[in-house]
């Protein structure tokens, strides 16, 4: 499969470089180092033409633009490059933790994290107004870091997942086998969902 990542050199984007090229993907790596500008859709249709599908890894810190401009120009770019199948790295802010109640909303949510967890909010509500692309928006649990690949992993919808003790957390690495699982195997278009241990 060829895929076009963008944010391959990201914490999580990393981890997603790493998975689909262990699994022979054709990966081309996208960055404004790289000449790609994920904000102009001309760049990405450029870069995304003949691609099977697009991987979006960006991150809303210290950049001049938000994920929700980002939405538009990659949807944008992908309908010029004719890819419909694009992956979304969503936040776990707007995961619902009770009916109402976003994890974003409550109490004890890192004042660090709250802007870009916001930004992912709306970019997630960007895609979906679109009906006419395979657009999959992969929130990860409430904490992701660098971890084990362990090769488990559960998948969930709008609703944060937790374990046994209310934890909610997964390592980038498992993370990203859901991503590479879910572009190989399709299913969950036009729709958020969510990863967790």
């Amino acid at each position: 499969m060829k895929i076009v990542l963008f944010g391959s050199g990201g914490m999580i984007g990393s981890r997603i470089a790493a998975e689909l090229g262990q699994r022979g993907h054709d990966l081309t790596g996208a960055s404004r180092s790289t000449g790609a500008d994920i904000t102009d859709p001309a760049s990405v249709a450029r870069i995304a033409t003949g691609a099977d599908a697009i991987v979006s890894a960006i991150s809303a810190r210290g950049v001049d633009y938000t994920l929700a401009d980002v939405a538009r120009s990659l949807t944008d770019g992908a309908r010029q490059a004719g890819v419909r199948r694009i992956v979304i790295v969503g936040g776990a802010g707007s995961l619902a933790v009770a009916p109402g109640i976003r994890l974003v909303d409550t109490p004890d949510f890192p004042a660090e994290w709250k802007l870009e967890a916001l930004q992912h909010a709306d970019a997630l509500d960007v895609y979906r107004d679109i009906d006419e692309l395979d657009w999959t928006f992969v929130s990860p649990a409430a904490f992701i870091h660098p971890g084990e690949r362990t090769g488990r992993y559960r998948l969930g919808g709008d609703q944060l997942l937790v374990d046994d003790h209310g934890n909610s957390e997964v390592s980038a690495e498992d993370y990203a086998i859901a991503i590479a699982d879910l572009l190989e195997q399709g299913g969950h278009e036009r729709e958020r969902i969510t990863v967790a241990w």
